[in-house]
């Protein structure tokens, strides 16, 4: 059994889309960071970074005690290397993965989350911070899109890679970008929309948060954090 510490962010849906394309027992811990679960101790001693999503697996391989892991991309390796599927196992097709992986966890997340911030969430439209942000999504989608050519998956065969990038795709509108302008990233995201695990991912995303508008009260325990000691 996993436990899933989760909301219902593009992070905490890669992890949904892994448990559910392999089958694995889960139960979900709803962490409203809206509402500041973050920051409950309990979940601390979970995820020091007082972000989700975080696991707790009560049944490592090893047959010792539990294990938890947080960070999106670690969940998704560890996961991966649990159920001994989703990553190649090939020299060259695993350092393919874990490069996308990374590719994800470092670029394509950080800056459209920057995006949807600016665009989206800022009290201030900041001309340069959206430009800055919105240029910066289209050269990743470019980069994407290119790397998609020939491929039905980013790696070839379907891996984390492709449930860590997809999520934050799914936003392309609110994001300023002609999808119709990068046709691999389109036929690739109309593929993994109509894949049945991710089907089941998203619909568990509605029955956890039926409000998923971010309020006022959301945005001031989001955006300003700062100092916790």
């Amino acid at each position: 059994m996993i436990d899933l510490y989760y909301w219902t962010t593009p992070n905490g849906h890669k992890i949904t889309i892994f448990l559910e394309e392999a089958g694995l027992p889960y139960r979900i811990h709803p962490i409203n960071i809206g509402k500041g679960d973050q920051f409950d101790d309990a979940f601390l001693r979970i995820s020091p970074n007082n972000r989700i999503p975080a696991i707790v697996d009560q049944e490592p391989a090893d047959g010792g005690d539990p294990v938890s892991v947080f960070e999106s991309g670690a969940i998704l390796i560890y996961l991966a290397e649990k159920t001994g599927r989703f990553l190649h196992r090939d020299l060259r097709g695993r350092v393919q993965v874990l490069e996308w992986l990374m590719w994800q966890m470092g670029g394509l997340g950080p800056m459209l989350g920057q995006n949807h911030h600016f665009v989206t969430y800022a009290p201030e439209k900041l001309p340069y911070a959206i430009e800055r942000y919105v240029k910066e999504t289209e050269r990743l989608y470019s980069v994407l899109n290119k790397q998609l050519r020939g491929r039905d998956y980013i790696c070839g065969e379907y891996s984390i890679a492709d449930m860590a990038a997809y999520p934050w795709i799914v936003p392309w509108e609110r994001q300023r970008m002609d999808i119709d302008t990068f046709p691999e990233v389109k036929r690739w995201m109309e593929a993994m929309k109509a894949r049945p695990a991710v089907e089941r991912a998203y619909a568990r995303a509605k029955e956890i948060n039926t409000q998923p508008t971010v309020s006022e009260e959301a945005k001031a325990v989001l955006f300003g954090q700062g100092r916790r000691d």
